[in-house]
């Protein structure tokens, strides 16, 4: 039987504590806000002041950083980063081994390919997602 708590200690040598999600059974910090009806997969984090919107998908071994924010109804694959303070729209769709930069946006219903990077602090639509670089 799996801890239903676990505790890390930051670079910066602060203690955080995490819970284990109702739905999936992902690790979440007592500090960040997840709807009880996203799946969080087992494997997956999500830091202090992350916030993720109702009927999301996050996926085995994803990272969501502090203060990022996923939107209701996005699906984020398997080894996904989300860094930290970027924002997920709403039903984005991202793919196996996206790495989303720090502050980065993701606009509402846009599919991020396959190991593709958005850069920090940039801006991702549908219309230019296919640019994006693996």
């Amino acid at each position: 039987m799996k801890k239903r708590y676990e505790e890390l200690e930051t670079e910066d040598g602060v203690t955080v504590r995490y819970r284990r999600h109702d739905n999936g059974g992902g690790l979440v910090a007592m500090a960040a806000t997840v709807d009880p009806t996203t799946y969080v997969a087992e494997t997956a984090w999500v830091d202090p002041g992350a916030t993720i919107g109702g009927g999301a998908h996050i996926g085995a071994h994803v990272w969501v950083e502090p203060g990022a924010v996923v939107g209701p109804h996005a699906q984020l694959g398997t080894h996904v980063h989300v860094g930290r303070g970027a924002v997920i729209g709403s039903d984005a769709r991202l793919a196996t081994r996206v790495s989303v930069g720090a502050g980065a946006h993701v606009a509402d219903d846009t599919r991020v390919p396959a190991e593709a990077v958005v850069p920090a602090r940039t801006q991702v639509t549908p219309a230019t997602s296919h640019t994006l670089a693996a």
